[in-house]
């Protein structure tokens, strides 16, 4: 095949488009703006969840209490009765004992609740202390989700900008492309490599190897306008001055 040096030329602008976009699809798929904004919706969703633990915790906990407050009641209550009881004088003597027996238990009785529902109203200050400390932690992450969302929106922008400018470029260059040649770079791009590449210094710009000296006479031998392809990758060799040839 034949083609004009300043055709062939273009193909390395195309193939730097190409390796453009490649780029560009690689960090669309791999964006670190999203990964960010992934790690901020986990954080606060954890939070959120550690948030409702408390709240079971907090309601588990003013339960025992409202259990304790009415067994203290009952408790005191009992007592009134007996006090009453011992202080009315009805009583028959052989029950006063029994009686005083019976206020001293319940006496205990009450200490012992008193003390365990003292622990458990402190132990629900430390959880509601908690809630608020966590409640805060989900108002700053969430903060930060809405920030990590507007640098995720700009990147996405930014990266969009730049596809339409790379895809724009790229018809632009491949309408001024000879077609067979053209047909013959998109056949090789389509292998999955680059296309196109810059001969210099006896290395290839596409696969980056040095060509053997045998190749190199036959590449030197051909005319400006033979369209040659690499012997190790198949990439177009565009010669220019720099090829040293």
């Amino acid at each position: 095949m034949k083609a004009e040096a300043v055709q062939q030329l273009s193909l390395l602008e195309l193939a730097s488009v190409d390796a453009e976009l490649a780029r560009l699809a690689h960090r669309g798929g791999h964006l670190a703006e999203q990964q960010h904004l992934d790690a901020c919706v986990v954080d606060h969703r954890e939070a959120g969840d550690r948030l409702a633990v408390i709240g079971i915790a907090i309601e588990d906990v003013e339960g025992r209490i409202a259990k304790l407050e009415d067994e203290v009641d009952s408790v005191r209550k009992r007592e009134d009765r007996d006090r009453s009881l011992l202080q009315g004088g009805t009583v028959a003597a052989k029950n006063v004992a029994e009686l005083h027996h019976e206020l001293e238990t319940l006496e205990r009785r009450q200490s012992s609740l008193e003390d365990t529902l003292l622990e458990t109203m402190e132990r629900r200050e430390q959880l509601l202390a908690e809630q608020s400390e966590q409640q805060a932690r989900i108002d700053e992450l969430q903060r930060a989700v809405i920030v990590a969302e507007e640098r995720r929106d700009g990147a996405v922008v930014d990266l969009e900008q730049a596809r339409h400018r790379a895809v724009s470029r790229r018809e632009q260059l491949s309408t001024s492309l000879d077609v067979d040649l053209f047909a013959l770079y998109e056949r090789l791009r389509a292998k999955g490599g680059v296309a196109a590449g810059l001969l210099q210094a006896r290395r290839c710009g596409a696969c980056r190897i040095e060509i053997d000296r045998g190749e190199l006479s036959r590449i030197s031998a051909a005319q400006e306008d033979d369209v040659l392809t690499c012997p190790e990758c198949g990439a177009i060799l565009v010669r220019t001055k720099e090829s040293g040839l």
